[in-house]
């Protein structure tokens, strides 16, 4: 059964949209938060500018669509219509604008301020609402996913000469989309937080609790997983104003520090204290970064093996390996995904038969092995006994073919001999009968007369 937050129309909760409870300054900083947040995401979907992206997007599925309908690039431009398509029949921004609409304006919330008592979204709504987002932030992921891998493959004919013209064209085009896309996660996943702060608020006054199965997630960045969690922080840090203000002062601080006065016959003076040497600095600073780096790696890879072993179901496999995958291609380590990438399809194919009641225990085992072999690096790979009796029987058979080849050699040569031996002596007689005719030609009591019997 699909989670709640994965279904096309998640039924509306109850009849009650909003209830009345006691207005403080914190309510009233929450709903201001609430409604700030939804209104910027509510502006990025309804952008001209992503209107017209799709806009593009569906006339050049339908150009291409006889003559290319075969081709990879066209084939993932298909999935990123699909996504966007099941993100219109969400209607998130119908959801958000009820929301809005539910909230106290600002006149009414400064009355509510003075009476101490306003109408706000009940819990149900609320959670609702949250479904709704959590919903969009997965689906938002994954179109950002088949926006990179489509970029990816229209990138390759630049290298190919090949289309020049309608490849540029895509490439554009998924790019601008993949970053309006990136600033509606960014959005929602601040609108989340606010949302659960809001809840938590009503459902205290007035607890009315909708989801009894489901606990939603504290934070968004963990649900997404690890691709979608670097999108995020990467784009919450470079709006933080506290990093901009660092970065100006280093800036200033560097180009001060690079201000030589240089001229033809004059000392340079570097501003430097004498006899420094930056090199203990330089390989402190290397040794905490490399020691920083690699131990994360490895920590996380240890983490992942030990999700795997503890699998108990290729279900629970193909989601750790998921997780994997999205791990890999956040740190670019194209061999390790590349390589879990086949597995995946290996797990799928098992879990289609694990579902269909064959037992599966020992390929599960082999499974987990392979993918223990995957993150584990090439040169600690354990030498398995089959490995060593087959190198000990190919030197031993490499040995016999060496002695039957001297053997062979032996005889042949002999035989050699032998024969021109035999073709020598044959040539004797031969030459000898020939120089003395007599011998074969007198009679026998001639000899031995000639030897006086």
């Amino acid at each position: 059964m699909a989670e709640p937050w994965n279904r096309l129309n998640i039924p509306f909760p109850s009849a009650v949209s909003s209830v009345r409870i006691q207005y403080t300054a914190t309510t009233d900083l929450h709903v201001r938060s609430v409604l700030v947040h939804n209104e910027k995401v509510l502006k990025l979907i309804r952008s001209e500018i992503l209107q017209t992206e799709i806009r593009v997007l569906y006339e050049l599925l339908y150009v291409l669509n006889n003559s290319c309908r075969g081709h990879r690039t066209f084939r993932a431009l298909k999935q990123v219509e699909q996504c966007i398509n099941r993100l219109k029949d969400m209607k998130l921004d119908v959801a958000l604008q009820d929301l809005s609409d539910l909230c106290p304006s600002g006149i009414q919330r400064s009355v509510s301020l003075k009476v101490c008592e306003a109408s706000v979204p009940s819990q149900p709504m609320l959670e609702w609402v949250c479904l709704r987002v959590l919903g969009a932030a997965q689906l938002l992921n994954r179109t950002m996913s088949r926006c990179s891998r489509a970029f990816v493959l229209s990138k390759h004919h630049f290298k190919w000469e090949e289309f020049i013209v309608l490849n540029m064209v895509i490439t554009s085009m998924l790019s601008r989309l993949w970053v309006v896309f990136r600033g509606v996660l960014v959005s929602l996943s601040t609108l989340y937080l606010e949302l659960l702060h809001l809840r938590g608020v009503v459902a205290h006054a007035r607890p009315m609790p909708f989801l009894t199965s489901f606990s939603l997630p504290v934070d968004l960045l963990d649900f997404l997983g690890p691709g979608g969690s670097v999108l995020i922080k990467r784009s919450l840090q470079s709006k933080k104003p506290e990093e901009k203000k660092r970065r100006r002062q280093k800036k200033e601080k560097h180009q001060q520090t690079r201000r030589v006065p240089e001229d033809l016959g004059v000392s340079v003076h570097r501003g430097l204290i004498k006899d420094s040497d930056m090199k203990p600095f330089l390989n402190i600073f290397r040794k905490f970064t490399e020691g920083k780096s690699i131990p994360h790696k490895a920590q996380k890879k240890q983490t992942f093996k030990e999700q795997m072993r503890g699998a108990t179901s290729f279900t629970d496999a193909g989601i750790h390996l998921e997780k994997m995958i999205q791990w890999c291609r956040s740190q670019r380590m194209e061999r390790e995904k590349r390589l879990l990438t086949f597995l995946r399809l290996k797990c799928q194919k098992m879990k289609s038969l694990e579902a269909a009641g064959y037992s599966v225990h020992r390929k599960l085992r082999t499974f987990r092995q392979e993918v223990h072999s995957v993150l584990s690096p090439q040169k600690s790979s354990p030498k398995t006994c089959g490995s060593v009796r087959s190198k000990r029987r190919s030197a031993r058979l490499r040995s016999r073919i060496q002695t039957l080849r001297s053997e062979m050699k032996a005889t042949t040569g002999g035989r050699r001999r032998q024969r021109r031996r035999k073709t020598e002596g044959d040539g004797r007689i031969r030459t000898r009968n020939e120089a003395d005719p007599q011998i074969t030609h007198c009679d026998i009591d001639d000899i031995f007369a000639s030897a006086g019997l």
